[in-house]
């Protein structure tokens, strides 16, 4: 039965992705798995090192290592320089999430693998649901996401002068909502370009690595306030 399942599952994958597509999205999966890795690595110097911590410096440092990689196109020469740049990109912006990982650390030190589990099988899922998908399914979703992305910022802006908790949850909740939609759209909208001769890969990756940090972030938020939560509760009792 669980061989039948597999046969099923990548006779599913290979009816709907063709030979070049599969080889981009595999690139493109081996390249975010080593942007992960970068990230890992940021956050545990944060933690567990003096060299380097969370800051302005380390802010700027992610911003200008993205657009320095934006504005160099692949020309079949510079592909060393590239995943270069995007491993100092997801180095800074796992060290930019230290200030989150020390406070979960201190609440429960156990929340960090939970969140990183929880965004594993989120992502795998989603992305799952996008290549499963008919071509093109999920696109009609870019305009619907980005307006709803727009619509959290200002909220999130609108929070800084009421320090609301309940808008708060509702920017965090569906904030997380957005980004899992983002992992459906982006994921498709890689493949139809893939399909469409643009073999980027690493621009690819670092699209699905902001949507991973970006679902890990909220959910370690959210498993941290939930904890923190329970804590003072049992504190009262």
């Amino acid at each position: 039965m669980e061989g039948i399942n597999l046969q099923r599952f990548t006779r599913g994958l290979t009816e709907n992705l063709e030979p070049p597509v599969r080889q981009h999205l595999k690139n493109v999966y081996a390249t975010f798995t080593l942007a992960s890795i970068a990230a890992a690595a940021g956050g545990y110097a944060h933690m567990y090192s003096t060299l380097v911590g969370a800051g302005l410096l380390t802010a700027l440092s992610a911003l200008g290592s993205l657009l320095w990689l934006m504005m160099t196109p692949y020309d079949g020469k510079n592909q060393l320089q590239r995943l270069s740049l995007l491993g100092s990109f997801a180095f800074f912006t796992g060290c930019n999430l230290g200030p989150l990982l020390d406070l979960a650390m201190i609440v429960n030190p156990t929340l960090i693998m939970q969140a990183l589990l929880g965004t594993s099988v989120v992502f795998a899922c989603f992305s799952l649901s996008a290549l499963y998908a008919p071509r093109g399914h999920y696109l009609y979703l870019g305009g619907t996401l980005f307006s709803a992305l727009s619509t959290l910022f200002w909220l999130s802006m609108l929070n800084i002068f009421f320090g609301s908790r309940l808008i708060f949850q509702v920017n965090l909740y569906l904030g997380l909502l957005v980004m899992c939609g983002f992992i459906i759209f982006d994921t498709q909208n890689i493949t139809e370009k893939a399909r469409r001769g643009d073999k980027d890969y690493v621009m690819h990756s670092v699209e699905l690595f902001i949507d991973f940090v970006a679902v890990f972030k909220r959910l370690l938020i959210i498993l941290t306030d939930k904890e923190a939560q329970s804590n003072k509760k049992r504190r009262r009792d």
